[in-house]
């Protein structure tokens, strides 16, 4: 809104006032994403407070599951629940500095809320009505896989306007990018059920990307350290996709108007940021479901629209080894009837070994940071 405001507004009536003409800086994108950043940021230092004071009197708190590390039984009744506050930031800090025109804009904010209300539910009904699992994991995976194929039919709809291309990005080869609809696009039987390779992958990505990032949220800052340097370099990568001259010389798939995406993975990282000040060890709220199934959506959704899918593997490494320590650890329970690891998801085998959680925290983030540089190094190594 401040982007439509100041640039089709007021840009024009001071346009040839001296000083005041500076203000078509804000038509530029990379202004726009630090703006959002920083907004983002402000807005959960500013709100971080109130929110937690409103949750402890509502006696909104952490449940401590029993099997956890004995550690964590101090954490009991910490707020949790404090990922509205993220969503709020980011969504409200599109809206002010993003094109509000672009379709891709909607996308991801409608994305990021629909994956948060998922969460939000199930927060939900584990805390405030007592109920100890939440969501039915049918019931949550089945709303996930809902949104994720509205998501898709929306793209499929642009990629028909030539506005977006349903072809994948394979890391490390230029020419290898299969189209992931098979034949024609069109409403037969036969077109659709060629979208089907296109939707089920879209789904595994996004969906995949939520709970992975739900499975990583178990320690102070955790989940949101990593989930701000992810969303950094995803934001490199967005700007880079959407810009014509530097995907023509990385020779990255070009997707026309994707750049104002840009400014929702800036928004991120601000909120990540600001979330942390609070989230940090030790914890003042922690974000519950409604933040890290939100954030890994939200990630998820801009590497589909960027189509970097498969970069997303390395660019959320600790995301995916998390995930792979729970499948590696049920598989080898239901299979041999042994544990791979002490405990999984696989920063709890590093309490239960012995490691402090601050050490443990700081490590995983350094990772992190190693993952996202290997990322995008990727962009020349093809």
């Amino acid at each position: 809104m401040l982007y439509h405001f100041l640039w089709e507004i007021v840009y024009p009536a001071v346009a040839d006032v001296p000083g005041l003409g500076a203000i078509s800086v804000f038509q530029y994108i990379t202004v726009r994403t630090a703006a959002a950043s920083v907004t983002a940021l402000i807005l959960s230092l500013i709100l971080g407070p109130g929110l937690i004071r409103k949750l402890r009197r509502f006696e909104i708190g952490q449940n401590i599951r029993e099997e956890g590390p004995q550690s964590h039984r101090s954490k009991a009744g910490t707020p949790t629940m404090g990922g509205v506050l993220i969503v709020v930031s980011i969504v409200a800090a599109t809206l002010l500095w993003a094109d509000l025109r672009n379709p891709y804009t909607w996308i991801v904010i409608a994305s990021t809320l629909a994956f948060g209300a998922v969460g939000f539910a199930d927060d939900y009904l584990k805390i405030v009505r007592k109920r100890s699992l939440g969501l039915k994991a049918r019931a949550k995976l089945g709303f996930q896989a809902a949104t994720v194929f509205a998501v898709g039919v929306v793209l499929l709809y642009l990629s028909g306007r030539e506005l977006f291309s349903t072809r994948l990005t394979v890391p490390f080869f230029k020419a290898f990018t299969p189209d992931l609809v098979l034949g024609t696009m069109d409403a037969t039987a036969l077109g659709l059920i060629g979208a089907l390779p296109f939707l089920v992958f879209t789904g595994l990505v996004v969906v995949g990307s939520s709970n992975a990032v739900n499975l990583t949220d178990g320690l102070d800052g955790l989940a949101i350290g990593c989930v701000a340097i992810a969303s950094g370099a995803l934001t490199v990568l967005t700007y880079v996709t959407g810009h014509a001259v530097f995907a023509e010389y990385l020779d990255v798939q070009h997707v026309e108007q994707v750049a104002e995406v840009t400014i929702f993975s800036g928004a991120i990282f601000g909120a990540s940021m600001g979330f942390l000040w609070y989230n940090a060890h030790p914890a003042e709220v922690f974000m519950g479901d409604v933040g890290s199934l939100a954030l890994g959506g939200a990630i998820g959704t801009v590497a589909v629209v960027i189509r970097q899918e498969l970069l997303l593997i390395s660019l959320g490494g600790i995301f995916v080894v998390e995930a792979l320590s729970v499948i590696i650890q049920v598989g080898s329970y239901r299979m041999r009837g042994k544990r791979v690891f002490r405990m999984a998801p696989l920063h709890h085998h590093f309490e239960l070994i012995g490691w402090q959680e601050s050490k443990i925290i700081i490590r995983f983030w350094i990772a992190a940071l190693l993952f996202a540089l290997f990322s995008l190094t990727t962009l020349k190594l093809r």
